[in-house]
């Protein structure tokens, strides 16, 4: 793998449930666009085109929570970047930036990002 990432690629996060962050979570269950708020960059797992349920049996052995996905498309459509971060004990460890010089993603990109993903384990009530 490499730092080219391919608009149909998915990436994965693991978001806390409600009772833990509640902050993350909207009233309807759905995501909010704090969930994608980091001023380090947002920690995602690339899909490097697995399947999703290779990729979530992957991310519980790490996190806890709620697994969501979004799209490459998704990020580049804000002005976002996606960055290809792998560490020692993660290959497919990536992170999505506001742009080339800032890290945090923008108010208006975390809601793009929020209203975009798929919350692909059970949602909370």
């Amino acid at each position: 793998m490499d730092n080219t990432f391919q608009n149909t690629e998915k990436l994965y996060r693991a978001v806390y449930p409600p009772e833990v962050a509640d902050i993350f979570w909207k009233k309807d269950g759905s995501i909010s666009s704090a969930a994608f708020a980091d001023p380090k960059g947002l920690s995602v797992e690339r899909g490097d085109y697995r399947k999703d349920n290779d990729v979530i049996s992957s991310m519980r052995k790490k996190f806890s929570g709620h697994i969501i996905s979004l799209y490459v498309k998704n990020c580049t459509d804000t002005g976002a970047v996606v960055i290809y971060t792998p560490s020692r004990t993660n290959i497919y460890h990536s992170e999505i930036h506001g742009n080339e010089k800032t890290a945090l993603l923008s108010k208006s990109q975390r809601r793009y990002l929020a209203n975009h993903a798929v919350i692909l384990t059970p949602r909370p009530l």
